[in-house]
């Protein structure tokens, strides 16, 4: 009995040429199996017939084989080189759609990344209490500059009020603070009042539970930062005795990042338990008011005569904390509906004329052109967030007005000018495949631009129609029109395989 190996080697064949014809392009796929299968059939009856099996008929055959991959790696080079630039590869949609989608990834990963902007991000969990306000003198018109002295504010806090019914206050040095002796670091400390987080609300995560105790020494409360980077994020840090200058004090916490809202760089909080042991220098002030007060108010910032330490009066400006604390979210939307305002006086808004053709356009053609006009607007507006904040709060230098206002004017630049875009580039796309319009031609002449129109034209690659943009806009041709190409232009676009899509 003699076995036949002419079934199995049949099989593995037809495998590889399945195999080289999934290296053909698409169109021209089917036809060259259908020709390697015919050709494979002849090549086996005249090399290896059933009856006569010989290895060597059979490398003859597998080098056949072996030969359609060199075919189909040569039609794949020709294909690339004849083939023409499309909405799917050059200028298409999905193109335009990951490169915005990429910028919105990078913005967001640097604001994660640099610890000015995450805090800045994670300031919308924090919520200024209601009616505090902070006091300086009407002479200075910079907050952040410290105005009130320690002598006006202990005046302030011993008599009796009826406009505030809370005081607090702080003063910003910096100073050496060591937890070991070989351990140094000169830190922004904000020496203030024992109440001044209970004043502001502020959150403190580790709290100390041994007040009783430590209630003659001050309490220190370190940023996030601090904790991380000097103390190595300990979660029993709290009830830790470190030297702060001369003086040691006890650690009570750590402020969430984000939730420190006044003036001053500040990196830990020493809260005295005595008024009496606050330095004589200038500080900041910030009081609460009660709730009459706070009604008969008539703005957010306002004057009042108040006596000083030498028993005369003097005039001080109070300014709302909720005023001066602006969130970064609600300064983004502020500059957004600026730009939006700005956006008619700076471009055409219009998109242009878009006939109706012999042809008329599917519904979702049409749903995809706007759709993809409202995923650009769509990404453009996390772009303007994220990079006005990276731009506002990567220099960790600049003090909170600052950043402010490089993020006001970043947001309303990069959102005006990101909408100039957006409309410029939906007008340069065409409407059935959204493919960048190419091959601009300079038509008519400028003589006769009120007989004739004068102007440039643009092509669609797929063959889907022309674009003519006017050179000056008249009375009769005032914006760019577009004009679908009848059936009669598929042939010099055979390749495109796009004029007949995207209609019914």
């Amino acid at each position: 009995m003699k076995l036949s190996f002419a079934p199995v080697f049949g099989g593995c064949y037809l495998s590889l040429l399945r195999l080289a014809s999934l290296l053909v392009p698409g169109p021209q796929r089917g036809e060259w199996w259908r020709e390697w299968s015919s050709e494979l059939w002849h090549v086996r009856q005249a090399c290896s017939p059933e009856s006569d099996f010989s290895w060597r008929g059979e490398r003859e055959v597998l080098a056949f084989c072996l030969g359609a991959f060199q075919d189909a790696f040569c039609l794949s080079r020709e294909f690339e080189q004849k083939k023409v630039p499309l909405a799917t590869t050059k200028g298409s949609a999905a193109q335009c759609m990951l490169f915005l989608a990429a910028v919105v990834a990078v913005s967001y990963g640097v604001a994660l990344l640099h610890p000015g902007v995450r805090a800045e991000l994670l300031a919308s969990r924090y919520r200024v209490p209601q009616n505090l306000t902070m006091i300086q003198t009407a002479r200075y018109s910079e907050d952040s500059v410290p105005t009130i002295s320690a002598d006006q504010f202990r005046v302030w806090k011993r008599r009796k009020q009826q406009i505030f019914d809370g005081f607090a206050f702080y003063q910003v040095a910096r100073e050496p603070v060591s937890s070991a002796p070989d351990a140094q670091a000169v830190l922004g400390i904000a020496r203030a009042s024992s109440d001044l987080f209970d004043l502001l609300a502020l959150p403190v995560r580790f709290a100390s539970m041994d007040a009783e105790v430590r209630s003659d020494m001050p309490r220190l409360i370190l940023s996030d930062a601090v904790w991380k980077k000097k103390f190595g994020e300990d979660p029993h840090i709290a009830g830790r005795v470190v030297r702060v200058g001369l003086r040691e004090a006890v650690i009570d916490g750590v402020v969430s990042a984000g939730s420190w809202k006044l003036p001053g760089k500040v990196d830990a909080w020493l809260l005295e338990p005595d008024i009496e042991t606050v330095s004589n220098g200038a500080g900041f002030v910030v009081a609460h008011l009660t709730p009459l007060a706070a009604q008969e108010r008539w703005s957010e910032r306002w004057r009042m005569t108040a006596p000083k330490p030498d028993g005369t009066a003097d005039d001080f400006l109070c300014v709302s904390l909720a005023e001066r604390t602006r969130e970064p979210w609600n300064l983004f939307r502020f500059a957004v509906i600026l730009a939006f305002l700005a956006l008619p006086a700076t471009t055409s808004l219009p998109l242009g004329e878009y006939r109706l053709s012999s042809r008329k356009l599917s519904w979702s053609t049409r749903l995809r052109r706007w759709s993809f006009l409202g995923g650009k607007l769509a990404l453009l507006l996390p772009i303007v967030y994220f990079v006005s904040l990276d731009l506002a709060y990567l220099r960790t230098t600049l003090d909170t007005l600052s950043s402010e206002y490089i993020q006001l004017i970043s947001s309303f630049s990069i959102c005006l000018f990101g909408l100039r875009w957006v409309l410029r580039d939906q007008r340069q796309r065409c409407p059935v495949c959204l493919g960048k319009l190419t091959h601009p031609a300079r038509v008519g002449q400028p003589s006769r631009n009120f007989l004739a129109w004068n102007g440039t034209e643009l092509i669609c690659v797929g063959g889907h129609g022309l674009l003519h943009v006017p050179e000056i806009p008249t009375s009769w041709f005032s914006t760019q029109r577009w004009m679908y190409l009848d059936p009669s232009w598929e042939i010099l676009f055979p390749e495109s395989g796009l004029v007949s899509t995207g209609y019914f």
